[in-house]
């Protein structure tokens, strides 16, 4: 079972995403908070895995309040979910730690799987979201690229094998099946790869990779 907790300042929200993710057997919500500071009360005393948390709210907003989340002892991961497609939105809510970034316009068939695949250790980006991050990191230059490629390099054969297929996407069952290895030994990589390359996740590590040029 995969515990959700949705945040957003916006009741009509919090209920339909609530009605949404109990269409779901696999899921169930075991917090609503209003805002950022809200969020991380509920987190503390209750055991979430995935946390839905809108940008713009009161108090605290979702940015800062992604990067508190995942800051906490048994942080949750987590999705941004927000009505505005803005660059600014996209790279700071990667920055401060997020797993996926979706819009409110997003299928909800799209929203389930968004969770499911950011629980199981994977990421999520909306289409125009990924779209502008790979324009954005395309056009980084020289300096960012070569800093990315000392940071991969500390990696081990292996490591790096297995961050291209990252940064191709692939989840860790995909990894195991085009390397060869069980699933458990993919996720002690990752796990190992994210701290080598001084990252919160698999999105900023699929984005320095791309910025090595390892896609």
């Amino acid at each position: 079972m995969i515990r959700v907790m949705i945040v957003d300042d916006d009741a009509l929200v919090r209920l339909g995403l609530a009605d949404l993710l109990a269409t779901d057997d696999d899921i169930e919500v075991v917090a609503q908070a209003s805002d950022g500071l809200h969020a991380i009360e509920l987190a503390t005393a209750h055991r979430v895995d995935v946390a839905l948390v809108d940008v713009r709210m009161p108090r605290m907003d979702g940015i800062t309040a992604t990067a508190r989340l995942r800051a906490l002892p048994r942080p949750p991961k987590v999705i941004t979910l927000t009505t505005f497609d803005l660059d600014e939105y996209v790279y700071n809510a990667l920055a401060a730690g997020a797993d996926g970034f979706l819009l409110k316009d997003t299928d909800p068939a799209e929203i389930l799987r968004a969770v499911h695949l950011v629980q199981a250790g994977s990421a999520m980006l909306h289409p125009s979201a990924a779209r502008r991050l790979i324009d954005r990191y395309h056009h980084t230059g020289r300096p960012r690229t070569a800093a990315a490629r000392e940071r991969v390099d500390q990696l081990t054969p292996r490591e790096h094998d297995v961050l291209t297929l990252l940064a191709r996407g692939d989840t860790n069952a995909d990894i195991a099946t085009a390397l060869g290895m069980r699933e458990s030994t993919v996720k002690a990589h990752v796990s190992r790869i994210l701290t080598a390359l001084d990252v919160t996740n698999r999105v900023q590590a699929a984005l320095l990779a791309r910025d090595a040029g390892l896609t």
